[in-house]
């Protein structure tokens, strides 16, 4: 009797197991039938618009400028990293990796239909001509570009080297806009560029692509040749450098550390962790311990900041200059034909210590601003938390200090005009320079200690 009693109370279990996973089931399909309606009622909704619009807009339109119109808006309207790379795109993106061209030097973006200066490349003429990150650009040789595209801009500044062209720039901080007459030169990508002086070696990294992390390792040893003995130490430049290649930050970052980690990227799901390490690509600790001091400012982005972060993080090196521009999210380039693609965000970097630069940049460690330049106080800097649709981050914590880049310091008084008679052309640089030679021959140490355990969030 007790047998049958076990049995019955078995068989009403598995009914009710059997029951409930049914009534998932049934559930999980009832949602995903109500997601597949409402994707199709999407889909009519654009096809009416697109019909629409064919019958009945003023001008006659291609069926391939409405396409492509369509997946721009969708990709932008999900970040301000995201969109799509037309033919012209793609040469552009393939020029910054590995090209040269007949340019000004000029990095740029849209915003509101305006062309807005991400940052000028060091000695191009851009830079030469005193173009500053966050200048608006209005007019191209007279001709109005505000609510054209960025491609037509970019093309328009591009030409054969030595031929000039006007641009009408607005600089926040300035009360009227002002013309700059630019003459076009041969844009050679070359990112690393070194130099010794006064017992110091100067590496200027200006982007991330190809080969950037193996010429960083030459450029220390070839500070060292030149010496032909220690440096006191080394200043690491990464103002106004946008980014590039993850793994180019790795590589650079991997020539200053013995091990430990770098960086790790998140993805989507809560387990899709990838994690960059030490010594994966350059053995060892290049510069065999010398003090490092890291310059970056607010045009400081993505892998210089994986760069400044993880030199920080592992206190191996002094974070000097602005706070950097927040940009913590990694972009992929997933090839749809050819000669076009998507540029997808799909994932967020964080630091060793588990922090996120996302919104909040590189706070430095010694923020120092760029006296000699004159128009620093007024010149407003645009960050990754003023482009709409930024990816919000989700670490980071009520931190007032964040938006404070200068500090009230009595060292900090100088004019740009004082400055200039002294002969210090470039004061951040300058103010490094003193502190490593402040540290004598090295004997004074930058702390080295293990950074913070991960966060684990995602």
């Amino acid at each position: 009797m007790k047998k049958n009693i076990f049995w019955a109370s078995a068989m009403a279990l598995a009914l009710v197991a059997g029951s409930a996973t049914y009534g998932i089931q049934a559930q999980a399909q009832s949602r995903a039938d109500a997601e597949k309606e409402e994707l199709y009622r999407e889909l009519e909704q654009f096809l009416a618009v697109y019909k629409k619009v064919k019958a009945n807009y003023v001008d006659e339109v291609k069926d391939k400028q409405l396409m492509e119109g369509a997946i721009q808006g969708m990709l932008s309207s999900l970040d301000a990293h995201s969109g799509f790379l037309n033919r012209s795109d793609f040469e552009n993106l393939q020029t910054q990796i590995d090209g040269e061209y007949g340019g000004l030097g000029l990095s740029v973006t849209m915003e509101d239909g305006a062309v807005k200066v991400i940052a000028p490349t060091a000695d191009t003429p851009a830079d030469k001509a005193g173009m500053k990150s966050g200048d608006y650009i209005t007019h191209l040789d007279g001709k109005l570009i505000v609510g054209g595209t960025l491609d037509e801009a970019v093309q328009a500044m591009r030409g054969e080297p030595g031929t000039s062209i006007k641009l009408t720039v607005v600089r926040p901080g300035r009360d009227a806009p002002f013309d700059v007459t630019i003459t076009r030169a041969v844009i050679e990508l070359k990112p690393v560029r070194w130099k010794v002086q006064d017992k110091i070696g100067l590496i200027t990294i200006t982007a991330f692509s190809d080969s950037t992390g193996k010429d960083v390792a030459e450029a220390v040893r070839g500070v060292q040749r030149s010496l032909g003995e220690k440096p006191l130490g080394y200043v690491v430049d990464l103002r106004s450098n946008p980014g590039g290649i993850l793994q180019e930050a790795v590589a650079v970052s991997d020539v200053f550390l013995d091990n430990g980690e770098i960086v790790s990227e998140r993805g989507r799901k809560r387990g899709d962790i990838q994690r960059w390490f030490a010594e994966s690509m350059v053995p060892g600790d290049v510069t065999r311990g010398a003090p490092v001091i890291v310059l970056v400012d607010a045009g400081s982005a993505s892998a210089s900041e994986i760069v400044a972060g993880a030199l920080q993080d592992h206190h191996r090196g002094l974070v000097m200059g602005e706070r950097s521009f927040g940009k913590g999210s990694v972009q992929n380039v997933l090839p749809l034909t050819r000669d076009t693609g998507l540029r997808l965000t799909i994932a967020r970097y964080h630091l060793p210590s588990g922090r996120s630069v996302q919104e909040g940049g590189i706070k430095p460690d010694i923020p120092v601003p760029q006296l000699s330049d004159p128009d620093y106080a007024s010149r407003v800097k645009i960050r990754e938390s003023d482009l709409r649709r930024h990816l919000v981050n989700e670490l980071m914590t009520d931190d007032k200090d964040v938006e404070k880049d200068t500090l009230d310091d009595p060292r900090f008084k100088k004019t740009a005009e004082e400055l200039k008679a002294e002969g210090i052309e470039d004061f951040q640089l300058h103010y490094a320079m003193e502190t490593l030679q402040r540290l004598g021959d090295g004997t004074m140490r930058l702390a080295k200690k293990k950074p913070a355990a991960p966060s684990g969030s995602n």
